[in-house]
């Protein structure tokens, strides 16, 4: 038996097996919870925007994929789910109390909710939102968030990540050493040393400003969540 089909006995039965606080054996494609609180988040997404689009289930059944036994009890449920968006943050709370052991496992589930997000060519405010607020309830740190949501959408030019070429959610340790070797890479003197006219220099120099800014930005940032205790 598929998880899908547990998916349709389960919701039948309207019954809650998320009370464990470890991770389940097996995968979580067999425990009835987890695909329960999937579907349910899936659906509730895409109603998050007002609007809940057929390719926004087209896009679920890609990332979360049913057998084809299963497949219309899987879309009764889905539509059931997706008539509001009340109710998703206690879906969330289950998966992170029985998977909260298991943080790439509730990635990997908030992968799957920005493509059905992004499934219609657009990702709204309101769609934000209802995944930040996910993320939140499962656990993830706002740096993982930022990392996830750049994956999908792209990071601004002037993210400070992006300029030191590191992840949102990277070590300290690993954030110092990229600014030292993109500073040391971008020194003005190496520009000097190597007979470069005056406009490299230039440019060099406004770099490594560049660069000093974005770990002076990072530093403030991680030490701000550090104090807020979300870090």
């Amino acid at each position: 038996m598929s998880f899908w089909r547990k998916i349709a006995g389960l919701a039948v039965r309207n019954l809650d097996e998320a009370e464990c606080d470890q991770c389940p054996p097996g995968l979580p494609g067999e425990d009835p919870a987890f695909s329960t609180a999937v579907t349910a988040l899936g659906a509730k997404l895409a109603k998050a925007d007002g609007e809940a689009q057929a390719a926004e289930y087209d896009a679920f059944s890609v990332v979360f994929q049913s057998d084809a036994g299963s497949e219309g009890n899987v879309r009764r449920l889905y539509q059931l789910a997706r008539q509001t968006t009340r109710g998703f943050e206690g879906y969330a709370r289950r998966l992170r109390k029985r998977y909260g052991s298991c943080p790439q496992l509730l990635e990997d589930v908030l992968d799957g909710l920005f493509h059905i997000a992004r499934s219609d060519g657009v990702v709204t405010g309101d769609e934000l939102e209802y995944l930040e607020r996910v993320s939140e309830l499962f656990g993830l740190s706002p740096l993982t968030f930022r990392r996830i949501r750049a994956t999908h959408l792209g990071a601004a030019r002037d993210d400070p990540y992006v300029i030191l070429g590191i992840a949102p959610d990277a070590p300290d340790a690993d954030v110092r050493a990229a600014w030292r070797a993109q500073l040391a890479e971008s020194h003005p003197d190496r520009a000097r040393a190597r007979g470069l006219p005056t406009e490299f220099i230039e440019v060099a120099e406004a770099k490594a400003v560049a660069i000093n800014a974005a770990f002076g930005e990072i530093q403030r940032e991680r030490k701000s969540l550090a104090m807020e205790g979300v870090a």
